[in-house]
């Protein structure tokens, strides 16, 4: 294995035929093909504001998100700016893996996490060797560049109040599942998300809560409204 020494030290293997939180790629191996994913793996915690890709970093391992959330960003010209937000289960970087092995993204938790780093050269084989799970990798990569393409859309056709009503709604169903939900990011960070400032997402999210559609206590987030939040969302 070619795993960095920072993931010898602070990582330790998991048996992946009892795990729960397989990826449908990793549900396609058979008997030999798990034993040789759990010999050829590290699993590593992290904490939520800790960094797990690092933009410009040389890549040597896939990372599979295990448990948690995170936060994928990019350094531009004008400062940074949040693609998107990642749930477990699912792959992260593999373009940049399969790419010009530089990373071209960071990725930091957005809460505690657990991250498997799984050996380049075992993943590489199973693409080779098993074709359903090269189908399954392929699944995803379309799936992320389909929404990717959403999100785009999305952002520059929305208003600012459009956009933020589709973050909220996005931390509500696909992040938490649940009306009321912890804010991950700081209004700064959702200001970056849709192409605003901080002043601008501070004042819809007053707006919002004056028309009774959120509640806002500390960091603790209600939506009191959510089809008047849809509304705004699909109207732009």
């Amino acid at each position: 294995m070619a795993f960095n020494l920072f993931y010898y030290l602070c990582g330790m293997k998991h048996e992946c035929i009892n795990c729960p939180y397989k990826s449908s790629a990793a549900k396609t191996l058979d008997e030999n093909g798990v034993a040789k994913l759990t010999s050829n793996h590290v699993a590593v915690s992290f904490a939520k504001g800790d960094n797990i890709i690092k933009q410009g970093n040389y890549t040597t391992n896939v990372a599979f998100l295990r448990k948690g959330f995170v936060k994928i960003h990019i350094s531009g010209p004008a400062g940074e700016h949040i693609t998107r937000l990642a749930k477990a289960p699912t792959h992260l970087g593999l373009p940049t893996t399969f790419g010009v092995n530089i990373n071209q993204y960071s990725v930091t938790a957005i809460s505690d996490v657990e991250i498997c780093f799984i050996d380049f050269n075992t993943f590489l084989s199973f693409l080779h060797e098993n074709t359903a799970f090269s189908y399954q990798i392929i699944l995803e990569l379309c799936n992320n560049e389909l929404e990717s393409y959403r999100r785009c859309v999305n952002r520059t056709q929305k208003q600012t109040r459009g956009n933020v009503a589709d973050i909220l709604l996005e931390f509500s169903g696909d992040i938490y599942q649940s009306d009321i939900f912890i804010m991950p990011l700081n209004q700064t960070e959702i200001g970056t998300m849709c192409d605003s400032t901080r002043e601008s997402i501070s004042r819809i999210l007053t707006e919002y809560e004056r028309e009774g559609i959120i509640s806002i206590q500390g960091k603790t987030v209600t939506i009191l409204n959510k089809k008047s939040l849809e509304m705004i969302s699909k109207n732009g």
